[in-house]
């Protein structure tokens, strides 16, 4: 077991270059360096903590930070070539110079290095674990930044109403079975699609969706989303975009909402396709609109004292799909954008 001071290796999983098309696991490389497990006592330590990395999360829109293109948001600028990917984690402090965090604090945070261990220059941004009667990677997903998505997307964004029709693209997905029991919750009919058979019985067995169906088996997206709405959508949460968007937009009702929380049809396309039916949102009045979960971080508590009572009494259930070893990374990350992960795709970095 390492000790305080110590130095130790320090797996890491670094993009090799910016990423043009379809993401590819050569596209990053494992090296493992080394670290010293204590801060440098000098203003270049002033606040920072160490933390080692339990889990890591492996989430769509890290493709977008592969790629060198100017955004505005620091939240989503690319990442650097030659030096390890970044995204949201869960981990434990091994040392600290800030005031609020001590060693063996367990936090989650949207900083954290794919790495063994992770300087953490600003910590304010972490977030305490105080719950750990359940598993500490649901802090990669149902109790971090995609319940968050989920719950605020649905809630604030849809504002929804009892009775009301849903249908939920990529809908097993880590955001999309929340949205759905969210939904079922309120007592809404829904409807989710997927990619796979597997996936659209997970939909209508384990998460309750009223119906679902596998999207690559319809030839004719506008007449299956009529099938499953007759009297059409009053909310969609898109996480897909392109034809299956264009689509929506034909079955919408009158004062419909669409919530556009991502379009992960989108993110390896060099010329993203064009939306053929958006006047309909003029004349039906739909709203639709996008959102960042980073501007509801500060509501976290709000989301915890709601969602926690539902998954300690089992009416909201999780899916995960763990891959084990830092190694394995590149390939659980890659694996997002080929629909080959069941469920919220983590990567387990250490034990507990």
């Amino acid at each position: 077991m390492a000790t305080s001071g110590e130095e130790v290796s320090n797996m890491q999983v670094i993009l090799k270059d910016y990423v043009t098309g379809f993401p590819k696991e050569s596209d990053m490389h494992v090296k493992t360096g080394s670290i010293k497990l204590k801060l440098a006592e000098d203003e270049s330590s002033d606040n920072a903590v160490l933390v080692k990395n339990l889990y890591l999360s492996c989430d769509p829109y890290m493709r977008g930070r592969m790629t060198n293109s100017p955004v505005d948001d620091p939240d989503f600028s690319p990442f650097t070539p030659g030096s390890p990917i970044v995204g949201h984690g869960v981990a434990e402090v091994v040392d600290s110079r800030h005031p609020g965090f001590k060693k063996g604090d367990l936090v989650w945070g949207r900083k954290m290095g794919w790495e063994e261990y992770s300087l953490i220059k600003e910590p304010e941004k972490l977030f305490k674990i105080h719950s750990t009667d359940v598993p500490l990677s649901y802090y990669t997903g149902i109790l971090g930044m995609p319940g968050m998505t989920a719950y605020f997307g649905f809630y604030q964004v849809c504002s929804p109403k009892k009775g009301e029709r849903v249908y939920i693209s990529a809908a097993s997905g880590a955001v999309g079975q929340l949205v759905g029991q969210f939904a079922k919750l309120m007592g809404c009919y829904v409807v989710g699609s997927a990619g796979s058979k597997e996936k659209v019985e997970l939909l209508k067995s384990k998460f309750g969706f009223d119906d679902a169906f596998n999207y690559k088996e319809e030839h004719d997206l506008v007449a299956a989303l009529k099938r499953y709405f007759p009297e059409g959508i009053d909310i969609y949460f898109e996480n897909v975009g392109g034809k299956m968007l264009d689509a929506v937009l034909l079955n919408m009702r009158f004062h419909g909402r669409i919530a556009a929380c991502g379009m992960i049809s989108q993110y390896n396309l060099q010329q993203p396709e064009g939306i053929q039916n958006i006047t309909t949102v003029v004349f039906k009045r739909i709203r639709l609109e996008g959102f960042i979960i980073f501007d509801y971080f500060d509501q976290y508590r709000k989301f915890l004292d709601f969602v926690l009572p539902y998954i300690r009494e089992g009416k909201i259930v999780y899916v995960e799909d763990i891959n084990e070893g830092l190694e394995h990374g590149p390939s659980a990350l890659i694996g997002l954008f080929s629909g080959r992960n069941v469920g919220k795709q983590v990567v387990k970095v250490t034990n507990e």
